[in-house]
């Protein structure tokens, strides 16, 4: 394993760009989930229209065919990407929040149709009906497939390394190569793919927590007064 400590600088930078991708492909994903999922809750079917093909579309493309759309087929036709690392938040934000749109679409059709109905007899218009009480229900929904999501592009940006940007994937080939070794390396890769994969779940369960309270749906950490008193020794009831 000194051949992946030697390196240690390679290892950061790559880890480092593998959050990065992860940050802004999710950022990407995060507003096309919402844009196109509640475009298709619209009673418009031209809406719902756009919503289907969006997510048809990139949820039945390949990552690794966008990626290479983008950064070697766009340019013969006009379309001149510079940057590598656009390409690849591109490609993943948009396969990814194809399959965000559908958790969208779904968690807010999921709601009970008295929220709906009580919402429209208080006269709310559309945009606070979503605001204020469906969405804020829905996104309790969502936030567990979502946490799957993230994951699974942090994984998928594995692919970049195919255009020339240096992820983990590609420092752990590097490594290979100028070291003979096989094993050291892309055993750390799986090392820090896992410990990345470990951390994100965690700020995703975190805001589960979070959002559930806000809800009301789970009791606050904070012992009540009658709690306390019931259970710490030495403390008697008054009588």
């Amino acid at each position: 394993m000194s051949v992946v400590f030697d390196s240690r600088e390679q290892w950061l930078h790559g880890a480092w760009l593998t959050v990065q991708l992860t940050l802004y492909g999710c950022a990407l994903a995060l507003v096309l989930a919402l844009v196109f999922g509640l475009v298709g809750t619209s009673r418009h079917m031209w809406l719902r229209a756009l919503n289907r093909v969006y997510v048809e579309f990139f949820r039945g493309t390949a990552t690794l065919v966008l990626l290479y759309w983008f950064f070697y087929a766009l340019p013969l036709v006009g379309v001149q990407i510079n940057s590598k690392l656009v390409c690849a938040v591109l490609a993943l934000g948009l396969n990814v929040g194809a399959y965000g749109a559908e958790v969208v679409r779904g968690s807010v059709n999921s709601l009970p149709k008295a929220q709906v109905e009580a919402v429209i007899a208080l006269n709310f218009t559309p945009y606070q009906r979503m605001r204020r009480v469906l969405l804020p229900q829905a996104f309790a929904l969502m936030l567990p497939p979502f946490g799957n999501l993230v994951i699974e592009l942090m994984k998928g940006s594995a692919i970049v390394y195919t255009i020339g940007l240096v992820d983990l994937t590609k420092v752990s080939k590097n490594v290979q190569g100028f070291s003979g070794e096989t094993v050291a390396p892309f055993l750390a890769v799986l090392v820090f793919y896992f410990v990345i994969a470990q951390i994100l779940q965690l700020l995703v369960r975190y805001a589960e927590r979070r959002v559930d309270r806000m809800l009301g749906r789970r009791p606050s950490r904070e012992p009540s007064l009658s709690a306390v008193a019931a259970g710490a020794p030495g403390v008697k009831a008054a009588s």
